[in-house]
């Protein structure tokens, strides 16, 4: 079969190399592809939300199951176009993708099936967003409501703080007209867990689940940002809380939107919090993570091209995928300045030296005249198997430590708290 990949990531880098793996393909296309999708698959320099130019290049070379990538194309309604040409489509219509892009929505959502999920008020005015900060006098997580590429949530010190995010949001406009509407939510304490699931329109098959870091620099300080690295599996998330979770999170929101005429075909990411009181789902993201994928997806065991076959034809049924008990460390190598302002055009170097079972996946690389080169905010993902989580840390920062580019900065702490965790028990 013919496969079509979504996005120029290195969440789709991920996707690419294990879909090539499946003896089920005999090509995989990427719309637009990267450097490095480049060098294993073909890229057909389509933009992700081409929406016409892909149908079109899907009904050209007759592709039989097309995997959407990243969430701009959902949310363009690119599954809604080759549903509507009975093309095979693994991701959710742009209805159902409200569930990313809306925050709002979402929390809609979550208060109509009963899900937990932090106290919440919404504002579309500055001033009155201020003026209710103002009376609570405490600090709130202040949330674009929109699309806002990982940099869209603000996590404030106090109230004073809360007011400056949201003239940051809503009136310097640094994420655009995402922030036309904000969503205030309540700060609650606990550990982040990031939880995947196939969603065939009615079952869910949960992945392992992950953790991702997404503040800029170690100790969790800096900016928030796409995603600087992250580790699987997660020992204080394990099989009973996946199945409670399941239960509990994934199960009756698919259900409503099932119920709202809206039903859901893809990967459904739940990023959640288990704190004192429990699980709360704090987003939930419409389409495989960045850098979960990376992560979680060199620990799969077998075909992927079925599992993903099978979600779009809402035919999960009593599929199951095998998963690996080694595990996995990813490091975001990222250029100095993200997520801000930054350069790009270094050489890349040291890549033909890194060890075996460690993946170099690409975001923002370029095919140089002499071999790579920086073109983004995330440039690499660093990823690295072991039999254990010291192991795989270990083996991950060992292989950073072979590449080199100029600006290159990552997060020095990823998979720490496990170590750590283990050496006590």
């Amino acid at each position: 079969m013919k496969v079509l990949i979504v996005g120029a990531g290195a969440r789709e880098h991920a996707l690419t190399w294990k879909a090539l793996q499946s003896p089920l393909t005999d090509a995989v296309y990427c719309a637009p592809g990267n450097a490095a999708t480049g060098a294993i698959a073909v890229n057909t320099g389509i933009e992700a939300t081409d929406i016409d130019g892909i149908v079109r290049f899907v009904s050209e070379r007759d592709v039989s199951l097309t995997v959407i990538g990243p969430e701009a194309a959902v949310a363009a309604g690119l599954a809604d176009r080759l549903a509507a040409s009975d093309r095979l489509v693994f991701g959710p219509t742009a209805a159902a993708g409200r569930i990313e892009s809306s925050k709002a929505f979402a929390k809609s959502l979550m208060a109509r099936a009963g899900v937990a999920t932090p106290a919440y008020q919404v504002f579309d005015d500055p001033a009155r967003a201020k003026d209710f900060v103002r009376g609570e006098r405490r600090a709130f997580v202040v949330k674009a409501d929109g699309l806002a590429k990982g940099k869209g949530t603000l996590v404030p010190r106090d109230a004073q703080d809360t007011l400056e995010c949201i003239d940051t949001l809503m009136l310097r406009k640094t994420v655009g007209a995402a922030a036309d509407r904000i969503v205030l939510e309540e700060k609650v304490e606990g550990r982040e867990v990031s939880l995947m699931a196939m969603v065939d329109g009615d079952r869910v098959v949960a992945l392992p689940p992950a953790c991702d870091y997404k503040r800029a620099l170690d100790g969790d300080r800096g900016p928030n940002t796409g995603g600087m690295g992250g580790y699987s599996p997660v020992s204080f998330f394990g099989p009973d809380e996946i199945d409670r979770a399941v239960a509990e999170v994934l199960v009756p929101v698919v259900k409503t939107l099932r119920e709202d005429g809206t039903p859901y075909r893809g990967c459904l990411y739940a990023g959640l919090m288990v704190g004192g009181s429990g699980v709360q789902v704090l987003e939930f993201n419409a389409r495989f993570g960045d850098p979960e994928a990376q992560v979680v997806l060199p620990r799969l065991e077998g075909d992927l091209v079925p599992l993903l076959e099978a979600t779009a034809r809402g035919a999960l049924g009593e599929t199951r995928a095998s998963w690996s008990t080694r595990s996995s460390v990813g490091v975001v190598l990222a250029s100095r300045g993200y997520p801000g302002t930054y350069q790009t055009g270094f050489p890349i170097d040291g890549l033909g030296t890194i060890e075996r079972d460690v993946f170099a996946f690409h975001a923002g690389t370029t095919a140089g005249p002499a071999g790579y080169e920086t073109a983004g905010g995330r440039v690499l993902t660093l990823v690295a198997l072991g039999g254990s989580m010291g192991e795989a840390r270990d083996r991950a920062y060992r292989n950073v430590e072979k590449i080199r580019f100029e600006g290159m900065t990552y997060r020095h702490d990823l998979a720490l708290r496990e170590v750590e965790s283990a050496v006590l028990q």
